[in-house]
């Protein structure tokens, strides 16, 4: 195990699983687009849990989402996965910690920690992959009404909870394929020796055929 590396990947995890903090309640994961429109009395941002408008006049009025069952199916989905995310990196933080080298936790059964850190860069990955998920399946459903001619909504653009939520997603997998690649099962200074040891036939043989004392004496050969 490499605790230098180690220590670096649990860094990577630990700022994604921050910024996943950030970007979940962060109010611009889409803002309304003023491409196309000559005059603009107010801009409109959304994020998964609630609609704001702000006027010329800086007031912000939000209101929250009046129904679950009644959002569109990426919204929850997306909810879901970046909930996931923050509990998959939870578990991966507290394992790499114990895992790491450099931690006392655990006592040093290395091979022992080498795995528990390596089962902390698979959450890491799993919440890096749950993130990118999320986001890039808000992204691509903000660009399709954007891109729709016919579409008779408002258009919104990507917003900065987006890159936030990319950003995250990047660092968690960078760290815990860090991890992965750090923490080895079994380094070959770790595997058991075993001392040679001569087939035990032959050492009986030899052994009874040098030990038998001789019961006659010399003249008993005449």
């Amino acid at each position: 195990m490499n605790p230098i590396v180690e220590a670096f990947a649990f860094f990577l995890g630990f700022l994604g699983w921050l910024m996943v903090g950030i970007a979940l309640p962060n109010r611009y994961w889409k803002v309304s687009t003023v491409d196309g429109n000559v005059i603009t009395t107010s801009t409109i941002y959304e994020n998964l849990w609630m609609s704001c408008a702000t006027d010329s006049t800086g007031v912000h009025n939000c209101r929250d989402f009046p129904s679950l069952l009644a959002l569109n199916g990426y919204i929850q989905a997306s909810r879901a996965l970046m909930i996931a995310a923050i509990v998959f990196g939870t578990f991966g933080l507290v394992a790499t910690l114990v895992g790491m080298q450099c931690s006392k936790i655990g006592g040093e059964n290395y091979p022992l920690k080498g795995r528990i850190a390596a089962i902390g860069g698979v959450f890491f990955l799993l919440q890096g992959i749950s993130t990118m998920i999320a986001v890039s399946w808000y992204a691509a459903n903000i660009t399709q009404q954007f891109f729709d001619q016919f579409y008779p909504g408002t258009k919104y653009e990507i917003g900065e909870g987006l890159y936030i939520g990319w950003s995250s997603a990047t660092l968690a997998i960078c760290g815990g394929s860090c991890l992965l690649c750090a923490c080895k099962f079994k380094s070959p200074s770790e595997k058991v020796s075993y001392p040679y040891q001569p087939s035990s036939r032959g050492h009986v043989l030899s052994t009874v055929a040098t030990s038998a004392p001789s019961n006659y004496g010399r003249n008993a050969y005449v």
